[in-house]
């Protein structure tokens, strides 16, 4: 049987399969479904469907979304996603932001929007998601917050552990602070200056031509729809989705 649309080919299942969890061996009981499983979460992400129209293949959708949050509150996506990047190019490190679109359905429930990095800004409800990647354009960390929120606040923990040789963004992120920290990195800063900066700090332009690969990022994530729009209340729902989108785009 050949595979199906969203899912994952036998190579690229072949990465990811040893580092999940229920592997004979470990903690727990063994499950022989993983890949069903993993299947059925990508198919939700890239169609953007509600939980409860995930097709009868891939089981009870009900039990398919505990195991989802099971796996979220325990960080299973994340360390799968930390395992990929190892292989990343540290030559350039890019940052930018997106706003994603909440629905109004997100900001419903017990304790409302409050520490769920909820937000209003000119789009209405939104999200903001702070990324950082690799010189070829792949993601390595991410960050949620308020829709409102500023996009340097998010910038020196993004960069925090990491080398490179230049660190590329937009003049939103013309700050002395960040710059301070890019050079405690012995790293280049490549950024435009403001036009409220009194003396402009020139900029490698050729260098900065790359910074196009991490708009073109988020241009792939954004096809994964529960990327694009959050449908969820819980931010630790909305961030496992992020980083599910961000393993697909590391295995192709």
């Amino acid at each position: 049987m050949g595979v199906k649309r969203y899912e994952l080919n036998e190579a690229q299942w072949q990465r990811i399969a040893p580092l999940l969890p229920g592997k004979v061996g470990d903690p727990g009981r063994s499950a022989a479904d993983n890949r069903l499983f993993v299947n059925g979460v990508l198919w939700v992400l890239r169609s953007g469907a509600f939980w409860q129209h995930l097709p009868e293949r891939y089981g009870k959708w009900k039990s398919v979304h505990a195991r989802f949050s099971r796996w979220a509150k325990a960080g299973v996506w994340e360390r799968v996603f930390a395992e990929l990047i190892k292989d990343r190019d540290n030559q350039y490190l890019m940052l930018d932001t997106t706003l994603v679109r909440v629905l109004q359905q997100a900001a419903c429930g017990k304790g409302g929007p409050r520490d769920q990095a909820l937000g209003r800004s000119r789009g209405g409800l939104t999200t903001k998601v702070h990324m950082l990647c690799d010189t070829l354009g792949r993601p390595l960390r991410f960050m949620l917050s308020a829709g409102q929120r500023h996009d340097n606040l998010a910038a020196k923990a993004l960069l925090d552990g990491f080398q490179a040789e230049a660190v590329l963004a937009d003049r939103a992120y013309d700050n002395n602070d960040l710059w301070q920290t890019i050079a405690a990195m012995n790293a280049a800063a490549v950024i435009p200056s403001t036009r409220s900066r009194k003396v402009a700090i020139p900029h490698d332009t050729a260098i900065y031509r790359h910074r196009n690969r991490i708009e073109r990022c988020f241009n792939k994530l954004k096809h994964f729809r529960r990327f694009a729009t959050r449908y969820d209340r819980k931010a630790s729902h909305f961030l496992a989705f992020v980083h599910i989108a961000a393993i697909a785009i590391w295995l192709r």
